[in-house]
């Protein structure tokens, strides 16, 4: 996908496996993006799942976050999950709480510096 792409990622296509997401700041622009797209899709053989698109769209989810026109931000769903997960009892949950907090480090101002303490518990014999 990214090589039959390549042309246009960053432009106005993001694609992240098999979701693709198309942006542009005005409805002419837009049309003109998708025609691009379906022109890709049509010379590559793809197809796509008519029930799984979302054409012009002025906000949206995508990839666990809220995607308005302007600005991207957090899915308060997402966040709920963070503030409501369970104190980790072991290794394992500890890595899956630390890689969910991980995917939002952009939104939180000294991740790294905040997630230390855990992330130190990551090394052998640390964890008790």
């Amino acid at each position: 996908m990214d090589d039959i792409f390549q042309p246009y990622l960053q432009k106005f296509v993001l694609i992240f496996f098999d979701d693709i997401l198309v942006y542009s700041k005005i409805h002419k622009e837009h049309d003109e993006h998708l025609d691009n797209v379906l022109f890709i899709f049509l010379a590559n053989s793809l197809y796509v799942n008519e029930k799984k698109c979302q054409f012009r769209q002025s906000q949206l989810e995508y990839l666990g976050l809220w995607v308005p026109t302007k600005g991207v931000s957090t899915d308060q769903g997402k966040i709920s999950a963070i503030w409501d997960w369970p104190t980790p009892k072991d290794l394992k949950a500890l890595r899956g709480f630390l890689g969910l907090t991980s995917y939002y480090h952009q939104f939180v101002k000294c991740y790294a510096t905040l997630s230390w303490p855990l992330t130190r518990l990551l090394k052998k014999n640390y964890f008790h």
